[in-house]
């Protein structure tokens, strides 16, 4: 509780000078005749006006407390913040092609993986819109710019393989991002890009791509995901359940990852390559991103009070009544 005029408190110091004026100035009676047995005056049963005597003196301390209390001005006060960012609008682009299932990563297979990175990256983000963008043989928008990331956290659960052509449309996948970001106004755009093959699908190639992204003023963080040497990809065959992808000559296929082309994208933007060999790394390479882009965060603090001089008086003056009802009535004093 806030008082907006603490001076008047000071009154409040005339309260203990009234309780000592009161029990110093208290009639003591002395008996002027002397008695052999007081039993029969002690089963005398006394009045309330007697018994409770007392009573009055701090009804009329607490009504006048209570007043000078309201006099002071009592506020409860309420904090409220306004924040002022600078704005960073950021695209999750993700690789959910065929390959992202190859079983290199815990907990089953690299989407996985990718899924609980992400996560954990938009739950360590504050004040930023987020959005996301999905591509394999082609591309589309998974959720628009947000800062709602209950939503884009259930969009990203919602991702499996399968849900698009099959392919690597590396391009298409910055392309698309690229037009989710076109109108924002806001002073920092970023692209992070995540995928673990080579493009080979989609209108535009990722290195035209990544120069309109600097033209934009867009940055793109490249992450290459997937283990040293590839990893076989598991694919649903209708007879025999899951087997694994096959080159031609019936040799196991393994994924590629064209790194030369994600460190090109990642240095004409004046982003940064990033590669990933398990699901810890790929993790850290996330936080180490939400690191490197801080958003700059204003917070102004504003105080709200609300006035409660009114309850302290009414119930004061309150107080104050029913002290002089009694005093009027039960505890009244004869001449």
């Amino acid at each position: 509780m806030h008082f907006a005029s603490p001076i008047f408190l000071i009154l409040l110091l005339i309260v203990p000078y009234m309780l000592l004026n009161y029990f110093r100035n208290q009639p003591k009676y002395r008996s002027s005749m002397k008695y052999s047995d007081l039993n029969i005056i002690k089963k005398i049963n006394l009045p309330p006006s007697v018994k409770y005597r007392h009573i009055l003196i701090f009804l009329r301390v607490a009504a006048i407390s209570l007043i000078i209390i309201a006099i002071a001005r009592p506020q409860a006060g309420r904090k409220e913040q306004v924040v002022l960012t600078e704005g960073l609008d950021i695209i999750l682009a993700m690789d959910i092609s065929g390959s992202m299932a190859a079983e290199d990563f815990k907990p089953n297979n690299r989407l996985d993986a990718a899924k609980v990175a992400v996560e954990n990256f938009i739950e360590n983000r504050q004040f930023d819109r987020i959005g996301m963008v999905v591509f394999a043989g082609s591309s589309f928008t998974q959720c628009p710019l947000t800062l709602d990331y209950g939503l884009l956290i259930n969009f990203l659960e919602e991702l499996k393989i399968g849900i698009i052509e099959d392919g690597t449309a590396i391009g298409m996948g910055i392309a698309t991002s690229l037009k989710r970001l076109e109108k924002t106004e806001a002073k920092s755009k970023i692209i992070i890009l995540l995928t673990d093959g080579v493009n080979n699908k989609g209108e535009i190639d990722p290195v035209t791509a990544a120069k309109l992204a600097k033209t934009l003023k867009t940055k793109i963080y490249s992450i290459g995901m997937g283990k040293e040497g590839g990893a076989p990809i598991p694919i649903d065959h209708s007879v025999f359940g899951k087997v694994y992808a096959r080159n031609p000559d019936g040799s196991l296929q393994l994924t590629k990852l064209d790194e030369n082309t994600l460190k090109k994208i990642a240095e004409i933007t004046g982003g940064k390559y990033f590669r990933a060999t398990d699901e810890k790394v790929l993790t850290k390479v996330y936080d180490e991103i939400s690191n490197m882009e801080k958003t700059e965060v204003e917070v102004k603090d504003y105080m709200h009070y609300t006035e409660l001089m009114n309850y302290f008086l009414l119930l004061g003056l309150l107080i104050l009544l029913v002290e002089l009802l009694l005093a009027n009535t039960r505890f009244q004093k004869l001449p």
